[in-house]
């Protein structure tokens, strides 16, 4: 198989697993509604007739779709609704007033549309039903913030979390206890009312209470482990003083913790995930198998700092290349998860595309053909335009001819800018999901 083949059969690959993940869809196929019955997830059962409102409010880059989703569902009973997406993700929606926010670092519109949002909250009571969509990129376009601490202090901090290296487990930690609509505080807001979630995760492990910060799901969590983060990573003592003094307040108890496991608060919520990228690299693999390819599933738990996966997925290749006949047919294995990058340069990228030309760089004395693919199926990749980026046996020798040397962008953390002129940048625009990234390795 040609690597220009491959090439082709990479996009349809990563395509087939966007496809499985599709918020709308993944609404349609898994609630339904019979009369006056809503069917959720679990096959359990919500009489819609024992409400007297019945609202929609969600946060995320996928929620326009999953708004359009329920909408459709619930139109002859939907009281009305109210969404926060990214820039330029939204959708047709007839019932659900939709706003714009800064992602991935919020801005005015996010603090303006939250307050906005959560004047639904004000006047429930039991017998109201609120429905939330959570996604990715919920952390940051959902936002109500304790009085001591501005928008740009916020910023600062999430901008030096971000450049950190840290997981976006311990990101949203620390998101949680600067924030007072984090970490499980939205269900003090929506009670008494019934809160029933639904989830598309971005996060290892699915967990409810990391997707979005997990704004109605309990917090195990605490001040403590939140300024034990900032310690680790060795930038406590550069967040702005609010912020420290804030986080110290709540370690001396002098701040309300958020809602922990056993809080009564819960006992009205229910959180659902609807989809993952477990989901998407079944989909993928569907896919591989009918184009030829003997196909795996490595792992969808990538984690590890960005050095780290290189050198798993170029020893992954090596093997592959040793082990195949001529006879053999071509494979592809697939990874997904979200490597970790502490960026020390100046450069445009993102975490997929740096991850593809570490690889590339690894392997710039192995001739034997191969093809390695990283995208995040969010179809955003760091501060660009692209979702990720492509890498062949043949990129450093293409690259050597317009004088570009991997290194040097590898050290100026400035990927995206290695692979723009050799086109191969993988740019789908706005996807609508995101279920942490996909990888994809080929041996023809």
């Amino acid at each position: 198989m040609r690597l220009s083949t491959c090439q082709q059969y990479a996009h349809e690959i990563f395509n087939a697993a966007l496809k499985a993940v599709h918020p709308y869809h993944l609404i349609r196929d898994q609630i339904k509604r019979h009369k006056d019955q809503l069917i959720l997830p679990d096959k359990s059962k919500l009489d819609l007739k024992s409400f007297d409102h019945i609202y929609i409010i969600g946060t995320g880059k996928s929620a326009a779709p999953m708004a359009r989703a329920m909408e459709e569902i619930l139109t002859d009973v939907l009281t009305g609704g109210k969404i926060i997406v990214k820039y330029g993700h939204t959708d047709k929606l007839d019932k659900i007033v939709q706003y714009e926010a800064g992602h991935p670092l919020p801005d005015e519109n996010t603090l303006v549309a939250s307050r906005q949002l959560l004047v639904y909250t004000t006047h429930l009571t039991s017998r109201d039903l609120v429905i939330v969509l959570l996604s990715g990129g919920g952390s940051a376009l959902l936002e109500y913030l304790p009085t001591e601490i501005n928008l740009n202090e916020l910023k600062e901090l999430i901008q030096l979390l971000i450049q950190s290296g840290a997981t976006i487990s311990e990101i949203n930690c620390v998101r949680k206890h600067v924030s007072m609509v984090k970490g499980g505080q939205l269900a003090w807001f929506i009670a008494p009312a019934r809160c029933i979630s639904f989830m598309l995760s971005d996060v290892l492990g699915d967990d409810p209470a990391v997707i979005a910060s997990g704004p109605t799901a309990a917090d195990p969590s605490t001040y403590t482990e939140a300024i034990h983060i900032l310690q680790k990573y060795q930038i406590f003592t550069k967040v702005p003083a609010s912020i420290r003094t804030h986080l110290e307040k709540g370690y001396s108890i002098q701040i309300k913790e958020t809602p922990k496991p056993g809080d009564k608060i819960f006992e009205r919520v229910q959180n659902f995930l609807i989809g993952n990228n477990t989901l998407a690299l079944q989909a993928a693999e569907k896919k591989a198998v009918k184009l030829g390819f003997q196909t795996q599933i490595n792992t969808s738990k990538i984690h590890e700092p960005v050095q780290k996966v290189a050198d798993k997925i170029s020893g992954i290749i090596t093997e592959l290349q040793e082990k195949s006949k001529p006879a053999d047919k071509p494979v592809c294995v697939l990874l997904g998860g979200e490597p970790t990058v502490k960026v020390s340069g100046q450069g445009t990228g993102g975490r997929n595309q740096h991850l593809a030309l570490l690889v590339a760089h690894l392997l710039r004395d192995n001739t034997k053909p191969y093809l390695f693919m990283s995208c995040g199926t969010d179809g955003t990749d760091g501060p660009t335009d692209a979702a990720g980026a492509l890498v062949t046996s043949q990129t450093i020798t293409q690259a050597a001819k317009k004088d570009l040397n991997p290194q040097d962008f590898l050290n100026n953390y400035d990927s995206y800018h290695f692979f723009d002129p050799l086109d191969l940048l993988i740019k789908t625009g706005p996807t609508l999901t995101n279920v942490m990234d996909i990888m994809l390795v080929m041996v023809p």
